[in-house]
């Protein structure tokens, strides 16, 4: 494998309007591939949006999906990775032919659709179905692999991801700054978002504290860190239907070190070159071939009674 320049984004989209955030996806891409950017990711639901979604119908969730490979927005992606020569990952509602409806992520080249993955554990929407499959592929001989928000908190999904062969997992979310039983949990005042020109450093305390980055920071670099991978992580930031988001986009390396972080209140990227020698230098690697799976195989796959239902403002 040779080095890899990989961007993380982060943006401000608007519920619903794909060509417009289509338009901010291709801007950044166009500035990314600029910079010798090789891969460029965005967030769950870049395209269409997400929060706004809860309170859909059916019907409406249709309208909005889309088929893969074959609908508008996947074509628009094509057109985006072949006019700037970038690979683009980003995400979507996606129906099939029997109007089942799923929360999906795609990698999109010049030639077309590289990856798709169904998130595994969706909950914005009730006619949402899970993915029932991990995905792992190729981009410039790294096997990749693809996690959606929620997926990655429960912790035996990364690890399976790894097990088959990932050495990046994109982790693309719409997370942060909403309530939860956790101290310190909460939404962040949309004022605030409003005043940031005026204020920017009473956001940065919401958005860096316990609502924010803080809680992000008890557990995403332990997933690279355990797991020895490159986690590339991507969050939007400002309002997502009625709520605001606070970003932090950023790419961890297999020691749990982030390589960069996007610090911006806007719509952003950063970029950082990933390097082959880390896989195997981290600890996790070696924890990797420490396991004794004869001792634990059977515990972890025991089935468990779930005591509450999910629903969209858990983390």
């Amino acid at each position: 494998m040779e080095k890899l320049k990989i961007a993380t984004a982060q943006f401000e989209h608007k519920s619903g309007d794909k060509k417009y955030n289509l338009s901010v996806i291709a801007e950044l891409a166009a500035k990314a591939a600029a910079d010798g950017t090789q891969v460029i990711a965005f967030h769950e639901c870049s395209i269409t949006g997400y929060t706004f979604a809860r309170n859909l119908s059916q019907e409406q969730m249709l309208h909005l999906a889309e088929f893969i490979p074959t609908g508008e927005s996947i074509l628009e992606l094509k057109a985006i990775a072949a006019r700037y020569n970038i690979v683009i990952l980003a995400g979507l509602f996606e129906k099939d032919q029997d109007d089942n409806l799923f929360k999906a992520y795609v990698c999109v080249d010049k030639d077309g659709l590289v990856a798709k993955f169904r998130k595994l554990h969706p909950f914005i929407n009730p006619f949402l179905i899970p993915g029932d499959n991990y995905c792992v592929f190729e981009l410039y001989g790294w096997k990749c692999g693809i996690l959606i928000c929620y997926d990655n908190n429960i912790i035996e999904n990364v690890r399976a991801t790894k097990l088959l062969g990932a050495d990046i997992i994109f982790m693309p979310h719409v997370t942060m700054c909403t309530p939860s039983t956790r101290p310190g949990a909460g939404f962040v005042a949309t004022a605030l978002w409003e005043n940031r020109e005026n204020d920017p450093t009473s956001l940065r305390l919401e958005f860096e504290g316990m609502k924010g980055r803080d809680w992000l920071m008890k557990w995403l670099p332990a997933r690279s860190y355990d797991n020895a991978i490159y986690t590339i992580f991507s969050n939007p930031i400002g309002m997502d239907d009625d709520q605001l988001k606070n970003g932090c986009s950023m790419i961890i390396d297999p020691f749990g070190d982030i390589l960069s972080e996007c610090k911006t209140l806007g719509d952003s990227y950063v970029t950082a070159i990933l390097t082959p020698e880390k896989l195997t230098q981290a600890g996790g690697y070696r924890y990797l071939q420490a396991r004794r799976p004869e001792l634990y195989g059977d515990i972890i796959s025991l089935p468990h009674q779930s005591e509450q239902k999910v629903v969209w403002l858990n983390e």
